[in-house]
């Protein structure tokens, strides 16, 4: 990666897709931010190339 980061979701259009999807808006809130911490941590461990490759059959 060149300098840049990943630092969080579009958090409108992610409710907006849970909506889509019939999901509860108080169910989106509650389990979205924990999701996307973990998603953003992923994302730039695997950019950065320190991500392991622990869970995944080469």
């Amino acid at each position: 990666m060149s300098g840049g980061a990943v630092l969080g979701w579009d958090m409108g259009a992610a409710l907006q897709l849970g909506a889509a999807l019939g999901l509860s808006p108080l169910i989106i809130a509650e389990l979205l931010p924990p999701i996307e911490a973990v998603m953003v941590r992923k994302t730039n461990e695997e950019a950065t190339g320190s991500g392991s490759l622990e869970g995944f059959d080469a």
